[in-house]
């Protein structure tokens, strides 16, 4: 069964090969692109576990060393903990395209993730049952965490050649922070685990939002359920939005470039309402990203919404 809609196939597609044919991209774009998408993904995977680190807080704690003043210790190291977990995924992609997932792998992002805040742990399954709080699901019993781990690796090698990498690393995250391993740090080492997929196969980083952190809460749950689509779609937003944001700023000048506007600027020049564009672009029907709270879109993508659109009424 697949859950990532055709029309948002094929975009992913479309985009990571208009993205390849741009390789080798110019070195110094690329990596002001990892530094600015690093301390994103720093602030936001941790926001939505509840640091209190704004972005500018984050990059001064990361680049300058800075201690930001009335801020707890704990927040400090869990921007440093995660830079480094980062530094190490990145480390793998470039040294090994094919790098194996695997149980120590994960466990390897785990220990990284925690080394200063729970030393004890880092790295380490749980020994003991857990509850989450605000989810109705309840994880595992301690005792079946290993044989699960082993289950997961056995699931995902099996699933490598059948499955595109998108629904497979956004199934890959569910079944991950649904086991919970781990006593803390399940839901950042599940999103990095999943870029490294994402990464091998070409892929920019890509970054949950902390400003989705109730949808992205709610597709997981609906996923407990066995409702995948939900989480897939948004996955594949997510997946979407870093490769906008790499080709507006990596493709040549010399080369026509579609321009991203606010919903509200863009629906002046249509004939649909701002919040009519915000409800495709949630539902993945048109091709939007986020910056901030804000969905952008261009004027070429309305005009493919509409050209597929009025295909799919003539089929």
């Amino acid at each position: 069964m697949t859950y990532l809609p055709p029309i948002v196939k094929a975009r992913l597609e479309e985009k990571l090969a208009k993205l390849n044919k741009l390789r080798p991209l110019p070195k110094s774009a690329v990596q002001k692109l990892r530094e600015k998408f690093q301390i994103e993904m720093t602030y936001n995977s941790n926001a939505i576990e509840g640091n209190s680190l704004t972005l500018k807080e984050t990059f001064l704690v990361i680049n300058e060393g800075i201690t930001i003043k009335g801020k707890p210790l704990k927040d400090h190291l869990e921007a440093k903990n995660h830079q480094a977990a980062l530094e190490y995924l990145y480390d793998l992609v470039d040294k090994d395209k094919k790098h194996t997932v695997s149980e120590v792998l994960i466990r390897n992002l785990h220990q990284i993730i925690i080394q200063e805040t729970d030393k004890e742990w880092a790295g380490k399954y749980r020994n003991a049952n857990v509850i989450i709080g605000g989810a109705k699901h309840t994880p595992p019993d301690a005792l079946e965490v290993p044989q699960k781990m082993r289950d997961l690796i056995s699931w995902l090698n099996s699933q490598k050649s059948k499955t595109n990498i998108v629904e497979l690393s956004a199934l890959l995250h569910h079944k991950l922070v649904h086991i919970h391993p781990f006593f803390d740090g399940n839901g950042r080492t599940a999103r990095l685990t999943m870029n490294l997929l994402l990464m091998q196969a070409g892929y920019p980083l890509v970054i949950i939002l902390k400003n989705d952190r109730k949808k992205y809460y709610d597709v997981l749950d609906k996923a407990d359920s066995g409702e995948y689509e939900p989480l897939v779609k948004f996955i594949a937003q997510s997946i979407e939005r870093s490769l906008d944001i790499y080709l507006k700023t990596l493709t040549p000048a010399t080369i026509k470039q579609e321009k991203f506007l606010t919903l509200a600027e863009i629906s002046k020049n249509t004939l649909f309402s701002a919040k009519y564009l915000n409800l495709l672009a949630r539902q993945g029907k048109l091709e939007a990203h986020k910056e901030g709270r804000d969905w952008l879109t261009s004027k070429e993508a309305i005009e493919r919404y509409l050209k597929n659109r009025t295909r799919q009424r003539k089929v």
